[in-house]
């Protein structure tokens, strides 16, 4: 009984992460090709109530005005016995005053019985066309999606860039205060509002410095179920947290830690490996 509740928050650890920032801000890790660009690689762990869970590891391509970036996540251990969900996930988009303009996305989420597939493509972050294969079949009963809920919006991997104005420096109350996230991931429209705790320093392998901590709140938009539980729970939540690293030469913050309060308890994301390199050369 007690590892097939463990593997029942697993997948319910695993939902959550496919869901996007802050529930989803599992990993990023920035690599680019070109002139004044930065490449990082990161590997985070993943545990609920101090249990781990699994890993991700991403890698992307980020330069001043574009970034592209891929995700994976697998679950290890007890997790890894009782459950075989795992997932993927990619974007990519234009870096434009101070605004990221999300492009396309895609997200595959698997299990033992099934394996689902979701794609967007979007003009400048307004949502154009969105393949949901299989689609869900639960969808009586949501919050429609309209239009209007489409437009200038950010999947839940382009969430995970996060620009600072120019001049304003990369840790401190500018990394956080006064942002919202606008996040669609082609079923459920959500809003993350972030705001400053504080600063502390962090140590893992390749990076040793500052990070700003900041408290986070999930608001509901649109293609939630009214009736749902579960959103009731995070739209009321109050245990949630991210640490932002900075990446400087793009003048942008990208995930270290995060906290999320969950019914089965805290899943921790944190970076035990996050390697930070400055390219001042053509690659390609």
């Amino acid at each position: 009984m007690q590892s097939m509740n463990f593997g029942k928050a697993a997948n319910r650890a695993l939902r959550a992460l496919r869901r996007g920032a802050p529930t989803g801000l599992a990993a990023v890790a920035l690599c680019v090709s070109s002139a004044q660009a930065e490449s990082l690689r990161a590997t985070y762990a993943l545990s609920i109530i101090g249990l781990p869970i699994g890993t991700a590891d991403a890698s992307a391509a980020l330069e001043p005005d574009s970034y592209r970036i891929e995700i994976g996540l697998r679950l290890t251990g007890l997790a890894a016995l009782v459950s075989k969900a795992k997932g993927a996930a990619a974007a990519n988009g234009q870096i434009a005053n101070s605004t990221v303009l999300p492009a396309a996305y895609a997200n595959t989420t698997a299990n033992a019985t099934e394996t689902r597939t979701v794609r967007m493509g979007l003009a400048a972050g307004t949502v154009r066309a969105v393949d949901i294969s299989p689609p869900f079949l639960d969808m009586e009963g949501r919050v429609p999606v309209t239009e209007a809920h489409k437009a200038r919006i950010l999947d839940p991997v382009s969430a995970l860039v996060m620009t600072v104005p120019p001049g304003e420096p990369l840790v401190g109350p500018s990394a956080c205060d006064h942002r919202t996230l606008p996040v669609y991931d082609g079923l459920v429209r959500f809003n993350v509002t972030l705001a400053y705790v504080g600063t502390r320093q962090v140590q893992a392998k390749g990076y040793s410095g500052p990070v700003t901590v900041c408290s986070a709140r999930y608001t509901p938009i649109a293609g939630y179920k009214l009736d749902s539980q579960s959103t009731k729970f995070m739209a009321e939540n109050r245990n949630i947290e991210a640490w932002l690293a900075p990446v400087e030469q793009a003048h942008v913050v990208v995930p270290y830690y995060i906290s999320v309060g969950t019914k089965a308890g805290t899943i921790v994301i944190q970076a035990v490996d996050f390697q930070l390199v400055h390219e001042h050369a053509q690659s390609q």
